[in-house]
């Protein structure tokens, strides 16, 4: 008898199981349709709800933790790769998921990460930029052509700033031939450039952003996020 109930134990240990897997599976995919829903997205983002069980965040309707990975994101016709929305104590009654309604599906706090490449930060710099790395937090700018009239060809350092139009790129050392002879504010006034990219998908702006060798790393967090506020613009 023992080992039948023992059997039996198992059975059902295995049955909710699956049932979890297969439960979560369902609702990963209904929140990644809503998500490409309301981004217009080509495809379906990649959904992760970390946590088990999994039946019982859902019966509550209460997450701890799901993750979002949208790919590209374009802004202003420019185009960040690799974004990520990593949500925290999410409320989603099943209902609503259930139904692809994203009216009622709450982050209390949402962050938002995606790269900028250099060659986007390239694509909307002066004409005397030529190549752009990682400096520490700064950049590294090799420079061809003339700067107010003088010639140079060398590299110098720019700074990287989150503002209100986008990320601001500003010189804050010059090292090349030439244009070290030019006082270093008439500098800024030909090699300072805006790369619009000011908003993540949380609907806040970005506030952090570090070099790393494939582009700018930046992220941007908001609270009491609603999904269906999210909006591309």
């Amino acid at each position: 008898m023992r080992k039948v109930l023992l059997g039996l134990l198992v059975l059902a240990a295995v049955v909710l199981v699956l049932a979890d897997r297969f439960g979560v599976r369902t609702a990963e995919n209904k929140i990644g349709e809503q998500v490409a829903a309301q981004y217009n997205l080509q495809e379906r983002p990649e959904v992760t709800i970390h946590g088990i069980p999994f039946l019982t965040q859902a019966i509550g309707g209460e997450y701890k933790h799901i993750e979002v990975a949208i790919g590209d994101w374009t802004e202003q016709g420019v185009t960040v790769t690799g974004v990520k929305v990593d949500m925290r104590g999410v409320s989603a009654p099943l209902s609503e998921v259930t139904k692809g309604n994203a009216a009622n599906v709450t982050a209390r706090t949402a962050t938002a990460s995606a790269v900028v490449p250099y060659d986007v930060i390239k694509k909307e710099a002066p004409k005397e930029v030529k190549r752009i790395g990682p400096k520490g937090d700064d950049l590294s700018v090799d420079m061809t052509g003339n700067v107010l009239g003088v010639p140079v060809n060398g590299t110098a350092v720019v700074q990287v700033k989150p503002t209100s139009k986008g990320i601001a790129v500003t010189p804050v050392s010059v090292g090349s031939n030439g244009a070290q002879q030019i006082p270093l504010a008439l500098v800024k006034q030909q090699l300072t450039w805006v790369v619009p990219v000011a908003d993540l998908p949380v609907g806040s702006r970005i506030s952090e952003i570090q070099p790393t060798p494939d582009g700018l790393r930046v992220s941007a967090t908001a609270e009491n996020v609603r999904l269906n506020d999210l909006q591309q613009k």
